[in-house]
């Protein structure tokens, strides 16, 4: 266990913080011990906190003298189910008595006292729903958020407040989408609101989630001129001969949201987490990291990349769902009559091709030929590098041929 104290703007007084808590405590478990009391001494709980962006219930803060884990809370999630994380991944609101005690114990270890991503004061989880919020006599529109096994987190359309829905009979929700649930039965467990009942219809409706679009980050200017097409003496290829001729354009970079990534920290890309995880076979634990992103913020497009590649291959018309919720969410900052370019080489766009990309593949295979090739033409007017190859695709598109492989 590391004890080195970090060093920065708030170190003198979290330095003092640190040398009252382990006065008279020698060594990583004494010292640990401490830190165990004190947050005991000062920090109410159950407290509101947050974990890579998503809402939880700190419910205790322990230390079990394991000294490679350190200090551990339980938490309780918004569905209701409990966890054991390592307590140095909360985050707690700004201003807070727990926000001080974490910022002086993750100095302790020797890490940054405030992670990327530290909430403002006014940050708080989104209220639960209450029986006032649900008319049980008609049917109700939600916004899928996550789904986690046999359950989906919702917002109430309209009212932006969450409930969790256990749907009956069979049942396939992207999230993004707008549901129409009749209801059946209304009740709540460990403090949060669930509701039963029949998933009657979705429709994918971008303007109702209410979201904020991505930032669009100007990059320079486009010369096709300076762009290479091949050797001098080969033919200049037909989609390429449009773009050429529509002459320089400006370039963008697209914000990227990923909740709980710390830019300087490589290990914290919870999208790298869950494709590892799915390399490994362990399918549900990446499905769940997926999911507790899109749970902390619908704009992680790459989340939704993510889930579209994980059922591509067996499931497209899933797959589908997927990508075009991302794509859709990504055009939000588009707008009407958008002319410019998303470079692959700028890093952050490549979420929204991703979705774009496996979006037209999926019309591909479903034999939507005409919409595919619509997709793919405008990828290449997005990114005439051509890096995810869609070039090779529009010939045997406009001859009639599904893809398949």
């Amino acid at each position: 266990m590391a004890t080195k104290r970090g060093r920065g703007k708030d170190s003198p007084e979290l330095d003092g913080m640190i040398d009252e808590i382990i006065v008279d405590a020698y060594g990583d478990d004494e010292q640990l011990w401490a830190f165990r009391q004190a947050f005991e001494d000062n920090v109410v709980v159950p407290a509101e906190a947050f974990v890579v962006g998503e809402p939880v219930t700190v419910l205790t803060i322990d230390y079990d003298g394991n000294k490679r884990r350190g200090l551990t809370a339980r938490c309780r999630r918004g569905e209701g189910s409990e966890q054991v994380i390592a307590a140095c991944d909360l985050i707690f609101p700004e201003g807070s008595a727990a926000a001080r005690f974490m910022a002086a114990y993750r100095t302790w270890l020797g890490i940054e006292p405030h992670p990327q991503g530290s909430l403002s004061k006014t940050r708080r989880r989104p209220p639960k729903a209450t029986e006032d919020d649900l008319d049980m006599t008609r049917d109700v529109e939600l916004i899928a958020v996550a789904v986690k096994g046999n359950a989906v987190s919702c917002r109430i359309v309209g009212k932006d407040r969450v409930i969790t829905i256990r749907p009956a009979g069979l049942w396939d929700v992207a999230p993004g989408e707008i549901i129409m649930m009749t209801p059946r039965k209304h009740w709540r467990y460990g403090g949060h609101p669930y509701l039963s009942g029949e998933i009657k219809a979705w429709r994918l409706d971008i303007p109702t989630l209410g979201l904020t679009p991505l930032k669009l980050n100007e990059t320079g200017m486009w010369d096709p001129k300076d762009h290479y097409w091949g050797e001098p003496d080969e033919p200049i290829e037909e989609w390429a001969k449009p773009i050429r001729s529509r002459g320089p354009r400006p370039e963008y970079e697209m914000e990227q949201v990923l909740p709980g990534e710390n830019p300087d920290d490589p290990d914290t890309d919870p999208i790298l987490e869950a494709a590892e995880r799915r390399e490994a076979g362990d399918y549900l634990g990446a499905h769940r990291k997926l999911m507790t992103l899109l749970a902390a913020d619908l704009r992680c497009l790459d989340a939704h990349a993510h889930l579209g590649n994980f059922v591509f291959d067996h499931f497209p018309e899933k797959a589908i769902r997927h990508y075009e919720v991302g794509v859709r969410i990504g055009e939000l900052s588009l707008g009407e009559g958008f002319n410019g370019l998303l470079h692959w080489g700028h890093i952050d766009n490549r979420p929204f091709l991703r979705c774009v990309h496996g979006y037209g593949l999926c019309l591909s295979r479903l034999g939507r030929l005409k919409e595919a090739e619509e997709v793919f033409t405008r990828m290449l007017w997005l990114n005439p590098t051509d890096n995810q190859g869609v070039r090779f695709l529009l010939g045997e598109i406009r001859e009639g041929k599904v893809w398949h492989d």
